[in-house]
C-alpha cells in the first residue's frame, strides 16, 4: 500500500518516520522544502501548562512524553529540556492558573525572587513565578530533517518543490493528488497540510473550517548564554537557542493571540518585541530576522486528527504541533497502517475527530 503524506512540515515528517518503520511505502510530497511553512517559524515550546480543557491537557501531557521517547528512538539533539519560568499572569488569575494545574497533577511550583534569580540571574526577578521544570523546546527544522532523514533510510521518497492542488476521487476512494503535471497515484493520502487543508478537503465535499492566524517569529543576533530557560512574562515569550540567538514571538502575548491578519510594518513590529527583550534582559538586543508563518488553526481551536471523506484520506491538522507532532504521528501511523490503536492513546484523540465539523 502506497501512502502519499502531503506536507514535510513536523508532522508530515514524523508520520513519514512512524509509517516507514511500520512496513508502510510512502512518498511526501511538499510545494516548499522541509519546515518551510508553520513548522520553520516556530516558537518550539513543548509544553501542557497553556491548554483548552482536561482533555487537551491530557493529549499535551501524552505528547510530552512522546517527545522524550521520539528522541531516544531518532537519536536528535533538537529537543532541549530546560524548564519554563512563566509570569504571565499576576494577582487572582496567577493563583487560579496554579491551583488549575496542580488539580491537574502537572509538575509545578511556586518560586519566589530570591529563587527566579538563582534560575536566571541576568532576569530582574518578578515577585513570584511558576516553575515547570519538565518542559521544553524543540528546533522543528532539525527535527524534521532527522525524522525524514530516518524515513528516507528505510526507503521513503520525498518530492519537493511540487504543489498539490486537489485530491483525486473514484468509487469513493482516494487513488492519488493532482498537481499541475496531472495525477500521483496512492492508495491513501494524508493531509499534513496546515493552512491549506481547509480547501484540500473542501475539494472532496469535507468541510474544516480554519481560522487565520498568522505570526511573525524573532531571531537575533548572537549573544553569549545568557538564559537558562524558557520565559514567559506578561509582555513577552522568550527562549536563547544553542547558538546563542534570542527567539521570540513578535506577538506580546503568543499564546493567546487572536490576530487575524499581520497590517503592521513587520520591521516595526519586530523593533518593538526587541525593545521589550532589551528591557527585559537589560541589555541592547540586536535582531536579524523575523519571519512570518500561518499557524493552523481549526475553527474550534483543537487539533483535528482522524480518517475523514472519501475511503483513504487522513487529515492531521492542528496548533501547536511542536508539542503535539510526535503522539499525533504516532496515532495516525497506526490507524493509516491498520495497526490496533491501545485503550489509552484512543481515548486521547477521540475528542478530535474531524466529524465534529459535520453539519
Amino acid at each position: 500500500m502506497h501512502t502519499i503524506i502531503v506536507g514535510a512540515g513536523i508532522i508530515g515528517a514524523l508520520t513519514a518516520y512512524n509509517l516507514v518503520q511500520a512496513g508502510g511505502q510512502v512518498t511526501v510530497i511538499d510545494a516548499g522544502r522541509p519546515a518551510s511553512g508553520a513548522s520553520g517559524a516556530s516558537f518550539g515550546w513543548i509544553n501542557a501548562s497553556f491548554y483548552h480543557d482536561a482533555d487537551h491537557f491530557a493529549l499535551r501531557l501524552a505528547a510530552m512524553e512522546a517527545h522524550r521517547q521520539l528522541g531516544a528512538r531518532l537519536k536528535s539533539t533538537a529537543t532541549v529540556w530546560q524548564g519554563c519560568l512563566c509570569w504571565e499572569e499576576q494577582g487572582d488569575a496567577f493563583d487560579a492558573q496554579y491551583a488549575a494545574l496542580k488539580a491537574l497533577g502537572y509538575a509545578v511550583r511556586e518560586v519566589d525572587r530570591a529563587a527566579f534569580a538563582a534560575l536566571e540571574p541576568e532576569i530582574d526577578p518578578p515577585e513570584r513565578a511558576l516553575y515547570f521544570a519538565q518542559e521544553g523546546a524543540v528546533d522543528l527544522g532539525r527535527l524534521c530533517s532527522d525524522a525524514l532523514n530516518a524515513a528516507t533510510a528505510q526507503g521513503a521518497r520525498i518530492v519537493l518543490g511540487v504543489p498539490v492542488n486537489g485530491l483525486e476521487v473514484r468509487g469513493g476512494a482516494v487513488v492519488g493528488v493532482r498537481w499541475s503535471g496531472g495525477l500521483i497515484k496512492a492508495d491513501r493520502v494524508v493531509l499534513a497540510t496546515g493552512i491549506q487543508t481547509e480547501s484540500l478537503l473542501a475539494d472532496v465535499g469535507v468541510s474544516l473550517p480554519m481560522l487565520d492566524r498568522p505570526g511573525l517569529i524573532l531571531r537575533s543576533q548572537p549573544l553569549p548564554p545568557l538564559l537558562s530557560h524558557i520565559l514567559v512574562s506578561p509582555g513577552q515569550e522568550l527562549r536563547q537557542e544553542p547558538s546563542g540567538r534570542l527567539l521570540a514571538p513578535v506577538a506580546a502575548a503568543h499564546q493567546s493571540d487572536q490576530t487575524e491578519a499581520i497590517t503592521q510594518n513587520p520591521i516595526e513590529l519586530a523593533d518593538e518585541a526587541a525593545a521589550r527583550i532589551a528591557a527585559l534582559l537589560g541589555r541592547t538586543v540586536a535582531w536579524e530576522q523575523v519571519a512570518q508563518a500561518y499557524r493552523p488553526v481549526p475553527q474550534d481551536g483543537l487539533p483535528v486528527v482522524g480518517a475523514c471523506g472519501p475511503e483513504g484520506v487522513y487529515v492531521t491538522t492542528m496548533h501547536s504541533g511542536a508539542t503535539l507532532a510526535p503522539l499525533v504521528a504516532e496515532i495516525a501511523a497506526r490507524e493509516i497502517s491498520g495497526e490496533a490503536t491501545g485503550n489509552a492513546q484512543a481515548a486521547l484523540i477521540a475528542p478530535y475527530r474531524p466529524q465534529r465539523f459535520v453539519e
